[in-house]
This record gives structure tokens, C-alpha cells and sequence, in this order.
């Protein structure tokens, strides 16, 4: 599932008016905090996740580490903040970011 450029931008224009969903902090990628990511995913399709770690590559990492876990697309990363997108299997018009 690779996502074209138009997509993306497409993406990551809808995804500038959201907020982060999940924030991952210290204990970094738990079995709840992946269990949370992997529910707004399948609810919202396109989400933003906070990861508050200071080093740069162990949040590139996790970054890394989440799109692989969770079979998601990484449409953009600013600073701390990251956009997935992962399509849902029935997609709800009233809870989809790309719906509404």
C-alpha cells in the first residue's frame, strides 16, 4: 500500500486541521498505547500521533517502528508530530477523517 504524491497531499491538507490522537511519552511503545493506535486507526483512517521522546532518531525510530506494527503509511512528520494513514475495512462516514 503505497500512497501516490497527489494523495499525500491530499492527506496531509486534511490532516493539518487535526489533533494528535495518541501521545506517546517515557514508557514509549506500549501494548495499550499500540492497542489505542491501532483503534483510531480503524475509526478515523487518517490520524496524528504526538511522540514526545527528545532524541530525534529514537523518534524516527518509533515512527519507523509503528507504520511496521501497525501495516499503517506515514504521510508526513513534523517535529514531534507524525500523520499515518491505513484504510479501514468498513470505513464509518460519520468517525472517518477522509469522509467527512
Amino acid at each position: 500500500m503505497s500512497l501516490t504524491n497527489a494523495q499525500k497531499k491530499q492527506y496531509r491538507l486534511i490532516g493539518h486541521a487535526l489533533n494528535p490522537v495518541v501521545m506517546i511519552a517515557g514508557n514509549g511503545l506500549t501494548e495499550s498505547v499500540l492497542t489505542e493506535i491501532d483503534r483510531a486507526l480503524e475509526d478515523h483512517e487518517l490520524i496524528k500521533v504526538r511522540i514526545s521522546v527528545m532524541d530525534r532518531d529514537v523518534r524516527t525510530a518509533l515512527i519507523a517502528e509503528i507504520s511496521k506494527i501497525m501495516k499503517c503509511e506515514v504521510v508526513q512528520t513534523i517535529g514531534k508530530v507524525a500523520l499515518f494513514y491505513r484504510a479501514a475495512l468498513e470505513p464509518n462516514p460519520k468517525l472517518s477523517n477522509l469522509l467527512r
